[in-house]
């Protein structure tokens, strides 16, 4: 059975900045295309980033320009900069067979426990 970890996230400032790693039990790049999603307070889980195995990637429009999604051969990862209060929230990383970078939820088989990001 496949699993994710996510880690490093943590209480940070407005205008900070932060990394998130999600590791796998399985090769990360055998993985199609991965993602990060995000479940703010009291919200819908929704996505943030998600990156297929050319490295292509797409963003959720609040943000673009402040996240970057990358991997490696073990890790995926999410460099989060000028973040704002309404980036907190629990962080997923997700991973699934979809050729091309999405940001549909259905298409993730697999998911992780999650790192909590709160933003002050």
């Amino acid at each position: 059975d496949v699993q994710l970890v996510e880690s490093g996230g943590g209480s940070v400032q407005a205008g900070g900045s932060l990394r998130l790693s999600c590791s796998s039990s399985r090769y990360i790049a055998g993985f199609h295309s991965m993602a990060w999603f995000r479940q703010p307070p009291g919200k819908e889980r929704e996505a943030v980033a998600s990156i297929d195995s050319d490295g292509n990637t797409l963003y959720a429009d609040s943000v673009k320009g402040r996240f970057a999604i990358s991997k490696d051969r073990a890790f995926l990862y999410l460099n989060m900069n000028d973040v704002k209060r309404e980036d907190t929230g629990v962080y997923y990383c997700a991973a699934g067979s979809s050729l091309s970078a999405t940001l549909v939820p259905v298409a993730y088989n697999f998911w992780g426990q999650g790192t909590q990001v709160t933003v002050s």
